[in-house]
């Protein structure tokens, strides 16, 4: 598919970066709506469980352009204390400075610096994410899952994301050793993205 529309079976395929004219009223200028994004994480406890998380509070803008998927942008802040997995005194000690020092840096950033079609309904988008003031590069497999006006007159778009990176990268080094052997958290970990955007008006 081009970056906004499902592909038809008669379509040409939008690998090539070149996109049909009913793409192109999608291409323009869009802000995150929070209350319909999530940004999650999974990570392995105790060597034997995952437990999964997510922040509850962000913001961000995306640029999008149908006709060449590789100019499109993308830039998102992550409120660090909006933490929530379940349990308020693992996010009170995630909160602390064993792990996000919440009260120091309160935001993780993440700010494209590509982007590119993988043909059909994936892209893949590289950036900067900022953790604890540390800036290492990110990459996110990206599925497009379609655009609609939504009972309001919103034209939204949505996606979904998946990367994977090692927290230690970003200075999250914590840790606590097991009896049996192994670790407490591990140092893998999957992040998730869930993002649903409104155009801006022209």
């Amino acid at each position: 598919m081009g970056l906004f529309g499902r592909k038809n079976d008669d379509a040409t395929p939008a690998a090539t970066g070149t996109a049909g004219p009913d793409l192109a009223v999608l291409t323009g200028d869009y802000t995150v709506d929070p209350a319909h994004t999530s940004i999650g994480f999974v990570a392995r406890h105790a060597m034997v469980t995952n437990v999964k998380g997510s922040f509850t509070q962000s913001s961000g803008t995306l640029h999008l352009d149908g006709a060449d998927p590789s100019k499109s942008t993308a830039s998102i802040d992550v409120t660090m204390a909006s933490i929530d997995t379940g349990s308020a005194d693992r996010d009170t000690h995630l909160k602390s400075a064993d792990f996000f020092k919440t009260d120091e840096f309160p935001t993780m950033t993440f700010r494209s610096t590509s982007a590119e079609s993988l043909g059909g309904d994936d892209y893949r988008m590289t950036g900067d994410l900022t953790i604890l003031g540390t800036t290492k590069p990110l990459t996110i497999d990206l599925e497009f899952n379609g655009a609609a006006t939504d009972p309001f007159g919103n034209e939204r778009v949505g996606f979904e994301g998946k990367a994977t990176i090692l927290r230690s990268d970003w200075g999250l080094t914590w840790n606590a050793a097991l009896e049996t052997g192994g670790v407490l958290v591990s140092d893998k970990i999957k992040l998730t993205f869930d993002i649903s955007a409104i155009k801006n008006a022209a």
